[in-house]
């Protein structure tokens, strides 16, 4: 990883144009990723991102969409292309430098989980622990949502030390219950609904409908830079709560 003296990241990105206005950044990998997410977040909070309605990121790559060009309108055509402000824009992106990522969110859900899944003790002998070390482990790393897909409600954690990221099942299983605790690669997640799936099942939270409800603003409990902690639990207790810092 490339950094600057002060610690910010100073690897190249590169900037392509999706649409008639969007922009798409592709990073490095997933932790450059989410550190450009979250200095986007940090500059549109301070009002340096006008004209950008929405802001997408993925495994490796960060959508910048709805960026209008609010000069462009009247006046005379010129035949010389005049730069817009997604022009502009690009440019601006491929010159920033981007601190670390600091993990500890401000707002923190907790999210209440039995750890009793069926591949708990596979993932133990990958960990290179007995069963009983792996609730201990994973509930006291602070996740942040790195991006959202999949399934409606589904965040892709990240958090967990390289040394615990373990492999996707050699067989899929058919069906993943709702609220199954997962792990594949870096990851962490949560099905938010029964489904196939590949994933690691350490465990399953105590209601997972809270991941996702129609009727809530936002939906999705778990949204891009959330930070998310996993409270072991032995017995049913209530939805997750949001805690918010000083």
């Amino acid at each position: 990883m490339s950094r600057g003296d002060d610690g910010t990241d100073v690897r190249k990105v590169r900037v392509l144009p999706a649409g008639p206005h969007a922009l798409l950044v592709e990073l490095a990998d997933g932790h450059h990723a989410e550190a450009f997410h979250a200095e986007l977040l940090r500059r549109r909070e301070r009002g340096a991102l006008p004209g950008v309605r929405e802001i997408v990121p993925g495994a490796r790559t960060v959508l910048l969409d709805g960026i209008e060009d609010h000069e462009r309108g009247g006046g005379r055509v010129s035949t010389a292309r005049v730069p817009t402000a997604r022009d502009r824009l690009a440019r601006d992106l491929l010159s920033w430098t981007v601190p670390p990522l600091h993990r500890e969110a401000r707002d923190t859900v907790e999210i209440p989980v039995v750890y009793d899944g069926p591949d708990l003790a596979e993932v133990a002998a990958l960990w290179g622990v007995g069963a009983d070390e792996v609730p201990v482990l994973h509930s006291r790393t602070a996740f942040r949502v790195a991006f959202c897909g999949f399934a409606p409600g589904f965040g892709y954690l990240t958090g967990l030390p390289e040394r615990l990221h373990v492999p996707r099942r050699t067989t899929p299983r058919t069906r993943v219950p709702a609220g199954a605790l997962a792990l594949a690669g870096p990851y962490t997640g949560v099905y938010p609904r029964p489904s196939p799936g590949g994933w690691q099942l350490i465990g399953r939270m105590v209601d997972p409908g809270a991941l996702w409800d129609p009727g809530r603003e936002p939906a999705a409990l778990l949204g891009p830079g959330t930070g998310v902690r996993f409270v072991a639990s032995r017995a049913s207790v209530p939805v997750p709560r949001t805690e918010t810092g000083s």
